[in-house]
C-alpha cells in the first residue's frame, strides 16, 4: 500500500511544480508569466509566445510583422496551435513522440522558450531549434522537442514554429508582382530570421546573451539552418549552427545536394500558377480569400510540394553559389548524419544499405570539402550509427531523425527498452552539443577530444555505444 501512495505523491509534487508559476519576464511587447518546467523546480518555461503578428488575411504570403502588443501580464503556459498541417496518424518508424498532433491554426507564429534558474543578469548561451518535417509538418508541441534538459545544462532553449506547405512557400507571379522585394515564397524562412530578431531583442530578459546564439535544426530544419548561413537577411542574428541530417544526408536518398536544397523564382512561380489555378484563384485578393483548409494536401492524388526559392531576394542564389563567392554568413558549423537515413522511406532497399550508406557519407565529405575551401571558421562532423533500441522494428536501424531523443537528453518521452549505454550515450551527445553553443567548439572534459574536420579525411565523431573518432570508409 506505502508504494502506490508514494507514487501517487511524487505524482503530485510534479503537477504542483509544473503549476507553478515562474519570475515575470517584460518583453518589447509586454509581459510574460511562463511557469515551473518539471518537478525539479531549476527550469522555466514560456510558452506560447508571439514573435510576429499572425499572419492571416492581408497577411497571407508576406514577410512577417511585427507581433502585437499587449497590456497586462499575458500567460505562457501552454502551446500554440501548429502552423496549418494535415494532421495525420503516425508513420514508423515515427510515432507520436515525433509528429504533432495538436489543433493547426493560420495564426502560429509563436515560440517556447526554457530557461535555468539565473541570477538576471547571467548571459546565458542560446540554442535556437528549427523542427522537421519535410517543410509540410512539424511544430513546437512535438514531445521529443522539450527543452527543459538541455536548459539544466545553463543553456536557453527556444523553439520555434513557422510557416509550412503552401502558407510557408507558395510562389506565384501575382505574389511577385505585389511585392516590393519582386519576389515570393520563402515566407517560413522569413518566419526563422523573425524569430531571430525577436531572439535578439528580448533573449536578454531571459538571462541569454543575445551574442551567442546558435541556430539548429534536424532535416528540413537543417535546410533551413542550412539555407539562414547564406540569407544576408540573418547575417549577425547568429554566431554558429548545428545542422542535423541535412545536405550531404540527402544522398543517402539518392538526391543530389546544394542547389537541390532550392528551387528556381521561375520553377516555383510555375508551380505555384498551376497549383492556384487548381483552386480557381489567379488574383493576390483570390488567393487570400481561399479558405485555409483548402491550400492543403488533399487525400488521393500527388499533393504539391512546396519548399525554399532563390527568389533573388531573401536568396539571391543557391548555397553552393554563395559560398564559392565567400558570400555566406561565416560561422562554426557542427554537421552530421544518421547511419540508415532512408530506412523509413518509401523505397527504401536494406540490401543496399551499405551503398546508402557510402552515398551519403561521400556527399558529406564533399560538402565539408568545399565549405573549408570558402570559410574560415570550423566545421565539426559527426556520424550517428546507434539506433534506437526497438526489438519490434530493428530493420529501422539509425533512422532518419533517431539522434534527437539523445539530442535532448530526454529519453524517458520514448518508451523503448533503454540501456544504460543509451543513458550514458545521451548525456555525451546532449554535453557535446551544449559545449558547442556555448563556445562553438564542442569540448567537453572526461569525454574524446573532438577535431575540426579536415576535407579528405574522412574522420568523423561517430556515435555509437559511446562516442569516438574514427575514419569511416567513404568510396573515391
Amino acid at each position: 500500500m506505502l508504494k502506490p501512495l508514494a507514487t501517487l505523491a511524487a505524482m503530485v509534487l510534479v503537477m504542483s511544480a509544473q503549476r507553478a508559476q515562474a519570475a515575470v519576464v517584460a518583453t518589447e511587447s509586454g509581459r510574460l508569466q511562463g511557469v515551473v518546467a518539471d518537478a525539479t523546480g531549476t527550469v522555466m518555461v514560456y510558452r506560447g509566445i508571439p514573435y510576429a503578428a499572425p499572419p492571416v488575411g492581408a497577411l497571407r504570403w508576406r514577410e512577417p510583422q511585427p507581433p502585437i502588443a499587449w497590456s497586462g501580464i499575458r500567460e505562457a503556459s501552454a502551446d500554440a496551435p501548429g502552423c496549418m498541417q494535415v494532421v495525420g496518424p503516425d508513420r514508423l518508424p515515427w510515432t507520436a513522440e515525433f509528429m504533432h498532433h495538436g489543433p493547426v491554426s493560420e495564426d502560429c507564429l509563436y515560440l517556447n522558450l526554457w530557461t535555468p534558474a539565473h541570477p538576471a543578469d547571467a548571459r546565458l548561451p542560446v540554442l535556437v531549434f528549427i523542427y522537421g518535417g519535410g517543410f509540410s509538418e512539424g511544430s513546437v508541441s512535438v514531445p521529443l522537442y522539450d527543452g527543459a534538459a538541455l536548459a539544466r545544462r545553463n543553456l536557453l532553449v527556444v523553439t520555434i514554429n513557422y510557416r509550412l506547405g503552401a502558407f510557408g512557400f507558395l510562389a506565384h507571379p501575382a505574389l511577385t508582382h505585389a511585392s516590393a522585394h519582386h519576389a515570393s515564397g520563402n515566407y517560413g524562412l522569413m518566419d526563422q530570421v523573425a524569430a531571430l530578431h525577436w531572439v535578439h531583442a528580448n533573449i536578454a530578459a531571459f538571462g541569454g546573451d543575445p551574442t551567442r546564439v546558435t541556430i539548429s535544426g534536424q532535416s528540413a530544419g537543417a535546410m533551413s539552418a542550412y539555407l539562414l548561413t547564406v540569407a544576408p537577411s540573418a547575417k549577425g542574428l547568429f554566431q554558429r549552427a548545428i545542422i542535423e541530417s541535412g545536405p550531404g544526408a540527402l544522398a543517402s536518398f539518392g538526391m543530389p545536394t546544394g542547389k537541390a536544397l532550392t528551387t528556381t523564382l521561375a520553377q516555383a512561380q510555375r508551380a505555384g500558377a498551376d497549383f492556384a489555378k487548381s483552386l480557381g484563384a489567379t488574383t493576390v485578393d483570390e488567393l487570400r480569400s481561399l479558405k485555409a483548409e483548402s491550400l492543403l494536401p488533399t487525400a488521393g492524388g500527388k499533393p504539391a510540394r512546396f519548399g525554399p526559392v532563390i527568389d533573388g531576394w531573401f536568396l539571391p542564389t543557391d548555397a553552393d553559389t554563395a559560398y564559392a563567392a565567400h558570400a555566406q554568413n561565416d560561422v562554426p558549423v557542427l554537421i552530421g548524419m544518421m547511419a540508415d537515413e532512408p530506412s523509413a522511406f518509401p523505397g527504401y532497399d536494406a540490401t543496399k544499405a551499405k551503398a546508402t550508406r557510402a552515398q551519403g557519407l561521400h556527399a558529406l565529405d564533399e560538402l565539408l570539402t568545399a565549405r573549408a575551401n570558402d570559410s574560415i571558421q570550423p566545421a565539426y562532423a559527426y556520424y550517428f550509427e546507434h539506433g534506437i533500441p526497438w526489438p519490434q522494428h530493428p530493420q529501422f536501424g539509425a533512422f532518419h531523425s533517431g539522434e534527437l531523443p539523445y539530442v535532448f537528453n530526454d529519453l524517458s518521452r520514448l518508451d523503448r527498452p533503454w540501456t544504460p549505454a543509451d543513458r550514458q550515450l545521451a548525456v555525451s551527445v546532449s554535453s557535446y552539443w551544449a559545449a558547442f553553443v556555448a563556445s562553438g567548439v564542442p569540448k567537453v572534459r572526461a569525454l574524446p577530444v573532438w577535431p575540426a574536420y579536415r576535407p579528405g579525411s574522412s574522420r568523423f565523431m561517430v556515435f555509437g555505444e559511446r562516442p569516438a573518432i574514427r575514419t569511416v570508409s567513404v568510396p573515391p
